[in-house]
């Protein structure tokens, strides 16, 4: 009996406009620049005018990754609400892969934007084993309280402050009848440098504070010491990597891809003995990665940022199975490696309209 699971980090899927740039002018979208807007009345049309063109074609995008990795159970994160969710999967989804993803769940969860983490789910698996969901909870109000103080030291003033910035969703399904836990996260994002450090390093302490939150609560369900024999996986964006690999040159100069090990990672909480694997490192070194970053020619690196970590026995028992990344829906500014170059989808931009930055992760679990 086989599940295919996957993890996305959508993007800005929203169900409401964003008018800030007619009084921020770093928040106003480039296009309305090139226009002489007169008045905020006018602004406003434009750029409703301008969203819905530009989110169709990224819906499209983002619906034709999802359908690309054909998963049974989707997390998704960067999700606005229930509304959104709906109206993509039946507008969108629905359209590519018919009767598909009946079951949505979400919990409204910390981040400041409003996105939260999501699960889309079939009713049965392609082999036609039954989807069942035995129980959902939301761990948004966990509290640095709620942590063993040995775990620390905490990156928070207040010992009442909640841990995960936007949520750790904890999901337990019965798969043909076998049981399954996923725990569906997105990590802190990485900020701009602050107090002489860059931006991931600065924001570190956030994401292994989140990390070692998630790893307590799985010990606090299933037993610290026992866990190794339970069937969870942790999914999702968790805007930290323990690799890179560094670009160097342009496009008219040509590129070096040169692989770096980071010293360190909050995702270190997981691996560093073995309470997870992240099965992304079964691929090649250099075909890991989920995301490009870049500032400029002098910035450029790949690094994996999407998670699917399992469990010790649930590794054991899929020891053959190697996950998929999807990137036909990166844009054209991303920069492939030799010999992973894709076909782009169809109308996807130099930076949009894209599926997302991220790669939807997917792999094939044996559940039996």
């Amino acid at each position: 009996m086989s599940l295919r699971l996957a993890t996305f980090n959508i993007e800005n899927l929203m169900t409401r406009f964003d008018f800030t740039g007619f009084r921020n002018q770093l928040r106003q979208d480039r296009v309305l620049k090139l226009f002489e807007v007169d008045g905020e009345e006018q602004y406003r049309r434009l750029e409703e005018a301008r969203a819905i063109a530009s989110t169709d074609d990224t819906r499209q995008l983002s619906a034709l990754a999802i359908s690309e990795a054909d998963a049974d159970i989707i997390c998704l994160q960067e999700v606005d609400n229930m509304s959104a969710l709906q109206a993509f999967e039946y507008g969108y989804l629905f359209r590519m892969v018919g009767n598909g993803y009946r079951q949505k769940y979400l919990v409204q969860g910390n981040d400041s934007r409003g996105i939260d983490v999501a699960v889309l789910m079939r009713e049965e698996t392609i082999d036609g084993q039954k989807i069942e969901l035995v129980d959902i909870q939301s761990h948004a109000m966990m509290t640095f309280l709620d942590l063993p103080p040995e775990l620390g030291p905490f990156p928070a003033e207040n010992p009442s402050d909640k841990i995960f910035k936007r949520d750790c969703l904890e999901v337990d399904l019965r798969i043909g009848g076998q049981p399954l836990t996923l725990y569906v996260v997105h990590f802190k994002s990485m900020g701009p440098s602050r107090d002489g450090l860059d931006g991931r390093d600065s924001t570190m302490p956030v994401r292994r504070a989140e990390a070692l939150a998630v790893r307590h609560i799985i010990e606090r369900r299933f037993g610290k010491g026992h866990t190794a024999n339970k069937r969870f996986v942790i999914c999702g964006d968790m805007n930290d990597y323990q690799e890179r690999i560094e670009v160097i040159g342009t496009r008219r100069t040509g590129y070096r891809f040169v692989h770096h090990d980071e010293a360190e990672s909050a995702l270190d909480v997981f691996s560093h003995d073995g309470f997870a694997e992240n099965v992304m490192r079964r691929r090649d070194v250099m075909d890991r990665w989920t995301l490009y970053h870049a500032r400029g020619p002098q910035e450029q690196h790949l690094c994996q940022l999407d998670y699917i970590w399992l469990s010790p026995s649930l590794a054991a028992s899929n020891a053959g199975q190697v996950p998929q990344v999807i990137r036909g829906g990166q844009p054209f500014r991303t920069v492939f490696p030799p010999g992973q170059e894709v076909e782009r989808y169809p109308r996807t931009g130099w930076d949009r309209p894209k599926a997302s930055d991220h790669c939807p992760v997917v792999m094939t679990l044996d559940l039996v």
